[in-house]
């Protein structure tokens, strides 16, 4: 079974709201075995809300309109589904009187205005809104399905699981949409497709990759008539994959390296403290959005200026002079540093050019250096990373938590002095 999802409001179109709803009801549909081939967002206009919803009739078993159902002048989905219904609007004398106890309960009267929310089409039938004034639409047009839900979440979301969702579940029998995506580092998005490039072309489940900055993603769909089929189906997939490309893969579905990292430091017992200059503390605060991470992170140290990498750190004055602050000496010193003045086990160095401006023919912008050490060794990579001053920064913590995934997972530095 198909629908279409179709978001309505002209803010939705200027930016000034994300539309999370349709995002959260398209993972909603899946797990119910609904497919969701196309989503629309139209503004707050009469005629482009009745086209949008017709091409989505003509094109799938079904719609669900978000939005558009309040009691000002440009709420008009109630009237898009009228018209597209051939039928006129009748106040629906039960959400009428809801309406009216729900003022009256606050002191207030009704106004025309608030009562045009109990109109609807006279074949369809309202949605009851625990959370709000304007209930939602259900109707059943031309062998087709139609609902409207309110817009602000606290009401869609309970609207859509106790009212929508089970509807849809009649439909489809049982039959169910899984997905799984599994996170890979350390590896392009096309070394990691063209490894895959056979089981890419499995039409279920399917495996398709998305690229993800300083990330590779697969995402695994299977579709079947009972969840615990769809999870072999995505078992046997993952296990293809892992075969292939296990030593790039950190996690699964939401994990994120940093969690992936703060998990590995927790299984090790060992602690970590980071010394940074490029970065600014963004490599800390990665690490320390993650619960639990107290339990390994000891601190750091944001070390911009030469005089605090020599203070701080006790990186030789020498080196600052003779291989300046963007330099390999500059790194091993400051993760060395680190390590050794927090007592940590694990220590990691950053410095570097995120630019725009900084870069020389010899240092350009994006280059990193970034060193990771333990009580047994050191380790500095460079790499120069591309885009703006903001996504250097992003690359070069993402390149440090994999070095050090790579190092706690692998036993130690020794490790990585082979890669």
């Amino acid at each position: 079974m198909t629908v279409e999802i179709v978001s309505i409001g002209t803010e939705l179109l200027l930016g000034q709201i994300v539309d999370t709803n349709a995002a959260w009801l398209s993972a909603r549909l899946a797990e119910v075995g609904v497919e969701v081939y196309r989503r629309t967002t139209v503004g707050d206009n009469l005629t482009r809300i009745v086209t949008a919803l017709r091409e989505a009739l003509e094109r799938a078993d079904g719609v669900i309109a978000i939005g558009g159902l309040g009691p000002t002048d440009d709420d008009l989905t109630r009237e898009a589904f009228a018209n597209i219904m051939g039928e006129p609007l009748v106040l629906d004398a039960g959400e009428a009187e809801r309406l009216k106890a729900f003022f009256a309960a606050r002191g207030r009267a009704i106004t025309e205005r608030q009562l045009r929310q109990a109109m609807r089409p006279a074949s369809a039938q309202p949605i009851p809104n625990p959370n709000g004034t304007a209930p939602g639409l259900y109707a059943e047009w031309n062998g087709k399905l139609m609902f409207a839900l309110p817009g602000p979440p606290n009401e869609f979301v309970p609207m859509a699981t106790d009212a929508v969702l089970p509807r849809l579940a009649e439909r489809t029998g049982g039959r169910v949409i899984r997905s799984r995506v599994v996170r890979l580092c350390g590896i392009g998005e096309s070394d990691a497709e063209a490894q895959l490039s056979d089981l890419i072309l499995s039409e279920n489940p399917t495996l398709a990759p998305l690229a993800k900055l300083g990330e590779v993603h697969f995402r695994i769909t299977a579709r079947a008539d009972s969840p615990d089929v769809a999870e072999q189906m995505i078992a046997q997939m993952e296990h293809a994959v892992r075969e292939r490309l296990g030593a790039f893969i950190f996690g699964v579905d939401e994990t994120t390296l940093e969690q992936a990292v703060v998990q590995r430091l927790i299984e090790a017992g060992q602690s970590l403290a980071v010394a940074e200059s490029c970065t600014g503390g963004l490599l800390g605060h990665r690490i320390t959005s993650v619960p639990g991470s107290s339990e390994v992170f000891l601190g750091g140290v944001i070390s911009y200026s030469n005089s605090l990498k020599e203070a701080l750190l006790g990186v030789p004055r020498r080196v600052l002079e003779t291989h300046g602050a963007v330099s390999e000496p500059t790194a091993r010193a400051m993760a060395e540093g680190v390590r050794e003045r927090l007592g940590s086990w694990w220590g990691i160095g950053i410095t570097g050019i995120a630019g725009p401006s900084g870069g020389t023919p010899d240092k350009p912008v994006g280059l990193v250096y970034i060193s990771i050490s333990d009580p047994t060794a050191t380790v500095v990579k460079s790499q120069v990373f591309p885009g703006d001053r903001a996504t250097v920064k992003y690359r070069a913590t993402q390149y440090a938590l994999w070095l050090l995934y790579q190092g706690v997972k692998q036993g130690g530095c020794d490790s990585l002095l082979q890669r």
